[in-house]
């Protein structure tokens, strides 16, 4: 597995120009990423990667995504904010 990123190139790399994107992102990132382990860890970069129409329909409901593990993620940081 390669370096993850350092926290503040994900801090950049949730920085969207979508609030909607903003709002989840950014918290996780300094609320639940160190909880993850390696793999999250490295899920969630992948998931940064996204283009932000998929992300945006994916953490509205709207979609799905295809990779099991973007969409457990995406679970986590919707349920986060649920509660």
């Amino acid at each position: 597995m390669s370096a993850l990123m350092s926290k503040p190139k994900l801090r950049w790399a949730c920085r969207r120009g979508m609030l909607e994107l903003d709002v989840l992102l950014a918290p996780f990132v300094e609320e639940g990423y160190d909880g993850l382990n390696q793999q999250q860890k490295a899920d969630f970069e992948r998931l940064l990667a996204c283009d932000d129409p998929d992300l945006f329909a994916w953490f509205m409901g709207h979609n799905r995504s295809d990779d099991a593990a973007i969409q457990a993620l995406i679970e986590l940081i919707v349920n986060r904010v649920r509660v």
